[in-house]
C-alpha cells in the first residue's frame, strides 16, 4: 500500500472534503501522511473561486512539482474546484499532474489513487448535482473543534458567483446523517461544532416538504451532552425567519455569533447581483437580530467593486458600516470571474476596488478597536485553543471568535492550561488588536 499526503485549501467546506478522502484512503488500506515529503502520491485539494484562490492553488501545484522533479514525491492528484473549472486546461498547462478530480467524484479518490499508482491516466468528473455519499472523516482540526457540512451545493444564482456551477445544486444532507456524525464527532472530544454549507439557512428546503429545517437540526444538537459551543456560519440574510431567531435565542449553547455575508447594501447593486432584499430589509434585519438575541456578534463579507458601484454607493455602504457597527467584516475587491453575469457588466477598475476594499477594513478596525475596548474589565469565557511558542503564553476564544478567522485572547496563566477547556479569563488589554487576560477560574 502507498504512502498518500493531502494538501486542503480554500474555505471549511473544502476542508471537510478533504477530511472525507482522506478517511476513504485511509480506509482502502494506504498509509495518510502527516505531511508530503516521501508521499508516493500527493492530492491537492483545490479552490477555484476567485483569482486569488485559484492563484494559491496553481503556487501549491508547482511547488509540489517542484518536489516531484526532485524526487521528494511521487505522483500528484489535483482535486475539487479548480479542477472541476478547468477540466481540461490543467493537465495541458500543468504537466506535472499526474491525474484530476472533479467535484462530484471525491468517492472516487480510492481508485484514481490505484490508476495512478498504475501509471493509468485519471480525469474523472462525476456529476454535482448527485447526492452526497455519507462516509467518516479524518478530522484535521484540533481535537476540540470541528466542521460540519450540512449541505452541499447552491441554488442562489448570484451574479457574480461561479459556485453552482463548480458544486452544482443545493443538497441537504439528511437530518439523521447530520445528527449521527455530530454525536460521533462530540464523542472524540469535539466540543465546538461549527455549522457550515454553501447557505445553511436553506436547509431542508430541497426536501419534498420544502421546509426550513435549520431550527430543528439546532435544537436536535442541542441535546448532544457533551458539545458546549455549536457556531453557525453562512446564513443568507432572507432565509433567517422567526423560527430560527428563536431557537439561537433560546438555546444557550448556540453561541450569539452569526455568520451572514450581505456582500453589499445598495439596493440597486443587490438586484444587479442576484441578491435578494435591499439596504432597507438589512437595516431592520440586523436591527431585529441585536434586539431579540442579546451580546450578538455579527460577522459579515462585502465585495467593493461591484458592477454599479460609483463614489454614491460605495459611500453609502461606508454609512452602512458606521451605522451597523457589525463586529467582524471582511472586505474583498470584486473578481471579475470568467462565466458569471457580472464578468460582462462594467465595474469600476481593480485599483479602485482594492482602495475601496482598503478603505473599508480601515472603518472596520475602528469598529473593532471600540468592541475590543469595551470588553477590557469583563470576564468572559474563553475555550483554551492552543500555546504560542514565540510568544510564550497560551491562546484562546470568546464565543465572539470563529477560528482561523476572527481574534484571539491571549492568557496569562502561570500554570499549564489544558487545550480544548474552558475558562473564566478576566479581560486586562490589548496585544496587537488582540485581547489579552489573566485566569480568574476554570468554568465548572
Amino acid at each position: 500500500m502507498a504512502n498518500i499526503g493531502f494538501i486542503s485549501l480554500g474555505c471549511a467546506k473544502n476542508q471537510v472534503d478533504c477530511e472525507r478522502m482522506m478517511y476513504r484512503v485511509q480506509e482502502a488500506g494506504h498509509q495518510v501522511c502527516a505531511g508530503i515529503e516521501g508521499c508516493d502520491m500527493v492530492v491537492i485539494n483545490t479552490c477555484g473561486f476567485i483569482d486569488s484562490a485559484k492563484s494559491e492553488a496553481i503556487d501549491y501545484i508547482l511547488m509540489t512539482a517542484g518536489l516531484k522533479e526532485q524526487g521528494r514525491v511521487g505522483k500528484i492528484l489535483v482535486t475539487g474546484c479548480l479542477s472541476q473549472r478547468y477540466q481540461a486546461q490543467i493537465m495541458q498547462e500543468l504537466p506535472e499532474v499526474d491525474g484530476v478530480l472533479g467535484t462530484g467524484s471525491y468517492a472516487d479518490v480510492v481508485s484514481a489513487i490505484d490508476r495512478l499508482l498504475a501509471d493509468e491516466p485519471v480525469s474523472l468528473f462525476g456529476s454535482i448535482d448527485a447526492p452526497e455519499l455519507e462516509t467518516g472523516r479524518i478530522v484535521t482540526t484540533p481535537e476540540h473543534y470541528a466542521f460540519i457540512k450540512i449541505a452541499e451545493g447552491c441554488d442562489n444564482r448570484c451574479a457574480y458567483c461561479v459556485i453552482p456551477s463548480l458544486r452544482g445544486k443545493f443538497r441537504s444532507r439528511q437530518m439523521d446523517d447530520v445528527l449521527y456524525e455530530a454525536r460521533l464527532l462530540a464523542s472524540s472530544g469535539v466540543k465546538e461544532l461549527i455549522v457550515v454549507a454553501q447557505d445553511t439557512s436553506r436547509y431542508g428546503t430541497d426536501f419534498p416538504e420544502h421546509q426550513r429545517l435549520l431550527p430543528e437540526l439546532l435544537r436536535q444538537m442541542c441535546q448532544i451532552e457533551e458539545l458546549e459551543w455549536i457556531r453557525i456560519h453562512y446564513l443568507y440574510p432572507d432565509e433567517i425567519d422567526d423560527a430560527l431567531i428563536d431557537v439561537i435565542a433560546s438555546e444557550p449553547k448556540i453561541v450569539k455569533y452569526l455568520d451572514i455575508p450581505i456582500q453589499h447594501c445598495n439596493s440597486k447593486i443587490l438586484k444587479l447581483m442576484n441578491r435578494r432584499g435591499d439596504g432597507q430589509y438589512l437595516r431592520q434585519l440586523f436591527a431585529k437580530l441585536r434586539q431579540r438575541i442579546p451580546g450578538l456578534v455579527l460577522r459579515t463579507s462585502v465585495i467593493t467593486g461591484l458592477p454599479g458601484e460609483g463614489e454614491a454607493e460605495f459611500e453609502e455602504l461606508c454609512l452602512f458600516l458606521k451605522e451597523m457597527k457589525l463586529e467582524r467584516v471582511g472586505a474583498f475587491p470584486f473578481s471579475p470571474e470568467e462565466g458569471t453575469p457580472a464578468a460582462e457588466m462594467e465595474h469600476p477598475d481593480l485599483e479602485t476596488a482594492q482602495s475601496r476594499a482598503a478603505m473599508v477594513e480601515t472603518i472596520q478596525s475602528r469598529i473593532m478597536d471600540e468592541y475590543n475596548e469595551a470588553m477590557i474589565g469583563q470576564t468572559l469565557q474563553v475555550l483554551v485553543d492552543g500555546y504560542d511558542e514565540e510568544f510564550g503564553q497560551y491562546f484562546g476564544r470568546t464565543y465572539a471568535d470563529s477560528p482561523d478567522i476572527d481574534g484571539r485572547v491571549w492568557i496569562a496563566s502561570e500554570e499549564d492550561l489544558s487545550e480544548g477547556s474552558f475558562l473564566r479569563v478576566c479581560i486586562d488589554g490589548l496585544v496587537e488588536g488582540d485581547l489579552s487576560g489573566y485566569v480568574v477560574e476554570e468554568d465548572v
